[in-house]
């Protein structure tokens, strides 16, 4: 991995470790963001930490999930984030200021820097050239208290790039072809790097939607070198300084080499329910459709919507679909306001939505029952748009407006070259930062309102654990199976409020089930697959199974941040030593984990008797993490040892 991008941004902030793939390192942060759903926890436990004032170069709270007020709970949140803020030192960017990813690539990311936030879409800012990793609130909190992240040290995969893309053709279905490649499973500990001559025809917000869904491949990041492109953005953006040239070495090593040409990808689609169910456009084309919603974090960039507009001037959406556009920021929205773009969509039928997640978070604009819905957002997660049984596929863009008004999916290369809009990046963008907040720091009163709870307690790990499994799972788990988001995004900050809702899609008896368990002294245990623990950072995810009773995740793989926070608040990420032992198990199951203390410090497999019988698990943590896991999560170790 010498001399790639990725190992140069990672030797600069090295402060613990050695660069070998396969080791633990702890890296400096240099910048984090927090959005409103993972930020209001994330800034509890930064105040439980008992540090003065973030030690970050640049702290940033967004504003952009928790944005359909329709109580008093996101009012209240959003009022005890704004405030909190200024009193620590971070900048706070207003509801309607635009999505965190968006926003941070236009305004504040920089080539080689470390970013950490606590969304899984943080690799967006990959796209200008940054180490820009999504982990659970609490390992950001401690980065903001000048703590190294820790992670393990990647090899790195390189996708060479060459040739150009063709008309109709877009950076989305790059990001889908290379999903096809490489799926949602079995690249945990790996970055993906972008290279080769074809990298020169993306410009930054292209290559930022091909980073953002590499969160979808399950890597710990995406990113592509900085260079005349990403001067070029900077520049426009008004921040050239920010520039720092990183390109590869000619001798940089690599772990495997990926080759795409540019001029050879068509227009791809990702079928119901996983982002790497992925076909040609052209195997599924006259697909009816019901609805249309262009926006999210992926493809929500200026250029992105005076591409659809382009598409459907003069033209309207038809009779048959519901057509929602959501631009990512307001720097976005004002320009197409300005420029005529804005009221193009509107002619043709658009429903303009809030520059926010919205729709990809299944928090307004769900689909009828049963409807299909084309999207240009990252993940189509069943039951994620809010709609139990709808079908979700995500396209690029120019998909997107050509089939809104045909009624029905349309393969984009079906239309003349010709008429294929060539956006240009305007040489100047729009620059008003008057809803992002600076910190006033001692003036700031901080308001909690009675929504707001606090961080969670967890206890020392006992050395013996008796309970039961208390559900089986299978396959591809995702973190909205767990803690679904939607309505329920409200509780965020009130944790016994939130458990309730834990596995209720997938069982909804579960968590009054488990909470009983506990109550009598009976721990559970949550029993599953090969890739558990997909999609959002959601640290919830881990503290309301945590606040149930749950003590054992066993499953034949994790993914990569859903592992770490199960360890950083006490939960023992479990994995099959032999995988076909999970046929043997069945929900009800009692089980004992004896003499965990030994076992844990001893690096050795773990031994856990279930129905009297041994089964043997390797615990998925670094000699770090098991000092966390004695200590029963981070928060406590962090007190202990920081």
């Amino acid at each position: 991995m010498t001399g790639s991008v990725c190992y140069k941004i990672l030797k600069d902030h090295l402060v613990e470790g050695e660069l070998v793939p396969g080791n633990e390192i702890g890296i400096r942060i240099d910048q984090t963001l927090t959005q409103d759903a993972t930020g209001t926890m994330a800034y509890l436990q930064f105040e439980a930490l008992g540090v003065p004032r973030v030690k970050t170069e640049l702290s940033v709270s967004y504003v952009d999930h928790n944005t359909l007020q329709t109580g008093f709970e996101n009012a209240d949140d959003h009022i005890y984030l704004q405030t909190m803020n200024s009193r620590y030192g971070i900048l706070y960017s207003r509801a309607g200021n635009g999505i965190c990813h968006q926003v941070h690539l236009e305004r504040f990311a920089r080539p080689g820097a470390t970013l950490l936030g606590s969304d899984s879409h943080t690799p967006t800012g990959g796209g200008i050239g940054m180490i820009a990793i999504g982990a659970g609130g609490l390992d950001v909190a401690v980065a903001m208290g000048g703590g190294p992240f820790y992670l393990t040290c990647p090899r790195v995969i390189k996708v060479n790039l060459t040739g150009s893309l063709r008309p109709w053709v877009s950076a989305k279905d790059v990001i889908l072809t290379v999903l096809s490649i490489l799926t949602t499973k079995g690249n945990v500990g790996a970055v993906v790097e972008y290279g080769g001559p074809g990298v020169e025809t993306l410009s930054v917000p292209e290559r930022a939607t091909i980073t953002n869904m590499g969160a979808e491949l399950g890597v710990t990041t995406s990113l592509f070198p900085s260079d005349a492109v990403t001067r070029r953005f900077l520049k426009a953006q008004g921040r050239e300084e920010a520039l720092k040239e990183l390109l590869p070495e000619e001798a940089a090593v690599y772990d495997r080499v990926i080759e795409i040409d540019l001029s050879a990808v068509v227009p791809m689609i990702a079928l119901p329910h996983s982002p790497d169910n992925v076909k040609k456009i052209s195997e599924v084309k006259g697909l009816p459709i019901d609805q249309v919603a262009i926006g999210s974090c992926t493809n929500s960039s200026y250029r992105d919507l005076m591409t659809v507009a382009a598409v459907l001037r003069g033209k309207k959406a038809h009779p048959s679909v519901g057509l929602g556009v959501a631009p990512g920021s307001r720097q976005v929205l004002e320009m197409i306001s300005r420029n005529g773009a804005l009221a193009d969509l509107i002619s043709a039928g658009a429903r303009i939505m809030e520059s926010a997640c919205g729709f990809c978070i299944g928090s307004g604009f769900s689909p009828k029952s049963g409807g299909a819905s084309l999207r240009t957002n990252n993940r189509n997660f069943e039951g994620r748009s809010g709609t139990a049984d709808a079908k979700v596929y995500l396209v690029s863009p120019e998909t997107a407006a050509l089939s809104a008004v045909a009624g029905a999916l349309v393969d984009p290369l079906d239309r003349p070259s010709a008429e294929c809009p060539r956006i240009a990046e305007p040489e100047s963008f729009l620059i008003d930062d008057s809803m992002i907040l600076k910190p006033e720091f001692e003036k700031s009163e901080i308001r909690r309102g009675p929504n707001i709870g606090g961080p969670p307690v967890t206890d020392p790990l006992p050395d013996e654990i008796r309970g039961i499994v208390g559900l089986k799972v299978g396959d591809k788990i995702t973190t909205d199976h767990i803690m679904p988001a939607g309505q329920r995004l409200k509780y965020r900050s009130n944790i016994p409020e939130y458990a309730k809702y834990v596995f209720e899609h997938t069982d909804p008896g579960f968590a009054a089930r488990s909470l009983k368990e506990k109550e009598h002294g009976i721990y559970t245990a949550v029993v599953g697959g090969e890739s558990y623990g997909q999609g959002s950072s959601r640290e919830h995810a881990a503290i309301c199974p945590m606040y149930l009773g749950v003590r054992l995740v066993m499953v034949k793989s994790f993914e990569r941040i859903h592992s770490t926070n199960l360890v950083n608040f006490g939960i023992l990420p479990f994995v099959f030593t032999n995988p076909a032992d999970y046929d043997s198990i069945a929900q009800g199951d009692l089980f004992i984990a004896p003499d965990l203390h030994t076992q844990i410090a001893g690096g050795a497999d773990i031994v856990v008797s279930i129905r009297g019988e041994e089964y043997r698990f390797t615990l998925f943590a670094t000699d770090r993490q098991r000092k966390i896991l004695l200590e029963g999560g981070l928060l406590n170790y962090t007190r202990k040892n920081f």
